[in-house]
This record gives structure tokens, C-alpha cells and sequence, in this order.
């Protein structure tokens, strides 16, 4: 690697046009940008040819001077990232569950459309991948249904979600057996989030694992089609239910509740950005209304 104090003299040179000047603005001897030149040129070839009243750079000098160039626009985009000032510009990394992630995607794009300076690039993942991209710092920010015991995570309480019993529109929960009458729509978290559900609302009940089931899909945004057309029931978290457009053709049975934390996960060693504070703050605002 290039000595710094070589490449500083040579920059000098080339901006002074003579060893006399870049001597004189980098407060050296002659002797020390001459010797820090030759120090450059063992290295590199002949990167300046003394002419009596002008320099001339080589081939080698130029793509040096190049080099220089691209090396102080380095140190300027590592101080403009260090400082991290500017809440308004530059990319930041989300993953969240499906759930709060509907929740949350329209709100982030209204941001970007308000902030074009902004990059939000939001994932959705289940819990263990939320976690494993924050602990790896491929995301900044996470959003979690379990809080994680990972030592270099820090989880605060973000949001709260209640578990919803989602029917079709026309249908009727009076008892267990209605259940098993409708049937069952299942996804990746259904019989977790059934069982937690259900043990609450119908006491003695022969367990989830027991209902006929009528579909299945993993992909949040479409578990409540088949309950919209009638086929089954399922239990999913309020937010993916708000974010369904076709909320006339199905209903929330009401009753006893269960509630699940989202927490919010980061990495605790260092502090967290200027733009995902300024993000944190706007969900937290739009979300209160």
C-alpha cells in the first residue's frame, strides 16, 4: 500500500506545478516532496518529468493523481456515513414479520414518496431469519414476534397485536363444533396461532390438530382469499387482517383476547442511525393515528 504522505506530496505537486510551492503549502523541505516523489516512483515508474519551466505527468503520474482522487472521495463518503447526519438521504435495511409488514409497507412507501432522498428496503421474514439479519447486520432495523436473548440485540416493546378468529362473512361461531363444521385455512404460523387462540375461547376443546383443514398458503397477503370465499376459517393477526381489501366478505368473532408484543430489534453496541430514527419516529406517528 501507497505511503499517504507520498500520494499528499504528489497532489501537491501537481496542484503547486513546482517542489518550491508544494513544499511551501504542505509547510516540507524541497527536499522532502522531492524525496517522497522518488519514494513514489520506485514503486510506480517515472510518474513526473521536470521540464526547465513546467512538469509533465506520465501515464503512471495521471493514473496516480486518479487514484488520489478516488481515495479522498472515499475518506469523504466513510466521514459522511460515520457522521450519519442526514436523516432524509441514503439506504436503510427493515425485516419484519408478514403481518405488521403489510402494516407497515404502505406507510414506508408514502415516506419514500414524501422523502425521495430515502431507500427503505423492507423484507419480510418469520421471526429466526428477522433475527439472524439484525445479529449479522444485514438489516439496521427488525421487528420480532418473540424477543430475542441474543446478547448483541437490544428489543424494546414496538407494537401490540391481538390474535383475530376470522370467518366468512355469512358464517356462525356459537361452539367447537361450528369449527369443524367451516373448517380450518392453515399457514405456516395457523395451528401455533389457532391452538393459542382457540384453548381460550372454547374450553375442553379436542385441540386444532383435530379440525379438518380446507386449505393452506404461505403467503400472508393471500391466506384470507379462501375465507372470503367461504372455505374455512383461519387465526391471523389483526394487521393482516386490515390489510385484506376485501373486508365485507369475511368477520372477526369476537371474545376472549390474546395479544402478542412486537418488538423492535437492533443491534446494541452502537447507536442507531439518523434515518432510522427519523423512520421509527414517523411509523410510531402514523400508526398512533
Amino acid at each position: 500500500m501507497l505511503n499517504p504522505l507520498w500520494i499528499r506530496s504528489a497532489v501537491a505537486l501537481a496542484e503547486a506545478g513546482s517542489f518550491t510551492r508544494a513544499a511551501a503549502v504542505l509547510d516540507l523541505t524541497q527536499a522532502a516532496v522531492s524525496q517522497h516523489v522518488g519514494q513514489l516512483e520506485t514503486r510506480l515508474g517515472a510518474i513526473v518529468i521536470r521540464r526547465s519551466r513546467r512538469l509533465e505527468w506520465t501515464p503512471a503520474g495521471l493514473a496516480l493523481l486518479e487514484y488520489a482522487r478516488e481515495l479522498e472521495a472515499a475518506d469523504k463518503r466513510l466521514a459522511a456515513k460515520l457522521a450519519d447526519t442526514d436523516a432524509l438521504r441514503g439506504a436503510l435495511d427493515l425485516v419484519t414479520p408478514g403481518s405488521v409488514g403489510l402494516l407497515l409497507y404502505s406507510l414506508l412507501l408514502d415516506l419514500q414518496r414524501a422523502e425521495p432522498g430515502l431507500v427503505i428496503r423492507h423484507r419480510f421474514a418469520p421471526d429466526s431469519e428477522v433475527i439472524d439479519a439484525v445479529a449479522s447486520n444485514r438489516s439496521e432495523l427488525g421487528i420480532a414476534t418473540t424477543r430475542s436473548e441474543d446478547p448483541r440485540l437490544t428489543a424494546t416493546p414496538f407494537l401490540e397485536e391481538p390474535l383475530e378468529l376470522i370467518v366468512p362473512a355469512g358464517e356462525t361461531v356459537r361452539d367447537w363444533h361450528d369449527l369443524e363444521r367451516i373448517g380450518f385455512i392453515d399457514h405456516p404460523d395457523g395451528q401455533a396461532m389457532a391452538t393459542r387462540l382457540l384453548s381460550r375461547r372454547f374450553d375442553g376443546n379436542p385441540g386444532v390438530r383435530r379440525l379438518p383443514v380446507r386449505g393452506f398458503s404461505n403467503q400472508i397477503s393471500l391466506i384470507l382469499e379462501p375465507v372470503a370465499r367461504g372455505l374455512g376459517f383461519t387465526v391471523l393477526p389483526r394487521y393482516a387482517r386490515q390489510a385484506f381489501d376485501k373486508a365485507s366478505h369475511i368477520r372477526v368473532v369476537e371474545g376472549v383476547a390474546v395479544v402478542d408484543t412486537l418488538w423492535l430489534i437492533h443491534r446494541s453496541e452502537w447507536p442507531l442511525s439518523a434515518r432510522a430514527g427519523h423512520v421509527l419516529r414517523y411509523l410510531k406517528a402514523e400508526i398512533s393515528r
